[in-house]
């Protein structure tokens, strides 16, 4: 970036930091062992689809990368508001596996050109009893954030707090609870 791009008031995006995806096994115990919160083994990342069959051509190949032989499910879907959603599961729950996948598909799409299109990237959990909890990263920020709907439009804010609180030392926590955005329907994915 040059001083004509400082003076017009541009700056340079942020850089990506995608390993900390692989805190979240550490952090999975962590929520086990303070909340009695398990992994569901169910993940997601959330892009922005650019249009034409190169996109769709690597829309495809980041779902084939992991969905070899006997690896994990994948499904694809699209919201309402245009962004993709690449859900991965993994039967039994393996939060490792999950988020080496969840990695290599933000990995792939990011090589490919498409890494202004991402948003985030989300992890399950459940506790026995009550509404999921997902850990979301902010594909931009580098941060990590709790979501945990009780409804189609609610959340329990509170829970929130709990897991942000008990990750801390596991994750970068985003700071600015403005950017913890609600996820509604992401109990579908």
């Amino acid at each position: 970036m040059g001083l004509w791009d400082v003076l017009r008031g541009h700056s340079a995006p942020r850089p990506a930091k995608l390993d900390a995806l692989f805190a979240v096994p550490s952090a999975a115990l962590t929520l086990e062992a303070s909340l009695g919160l398990h992994p569901v083994g169910s993940g997601a990342v959330c892009f922005r689809a650019a249009e034409g069959r190169a996109a769709t051509l690597t829309q495809q190949e980041a779902s084939d990368l992991v969905s070899v032989d006997g690896g994990p499910h994948t499904e694809s879907r699209v919201d309402e508001y245009g962004y993709t959603w690449l859900t991965i599961r993994t039967d039994p729950p393996d939060v490792g596996a999950l988020v080496t996948d969840l990695h290599a598909v933000n990995s792939s799409l990011e090589v490919q050109g498409f890494g202004s299109g991402l948003l985030c990237s989300t992890v399950g959990f459940r506790a026995d009893a009550g509404p999921p909890v997902f850990v979301v990263y902010l594909y931009k920020q580098g941060t990590f954030y709790p979501f945990c709907p009780t409804g189609p439009t609610s959340r329990d804010t509170l829970m929130e707090r709990q897991v942000r609180d008990s990750l801390g030392g596991d994750l970068p926590i985003e700071e600015d609870t403005s950017r913890w955005m609600p996820i509604w329907g992401i109990q579908d994915s």
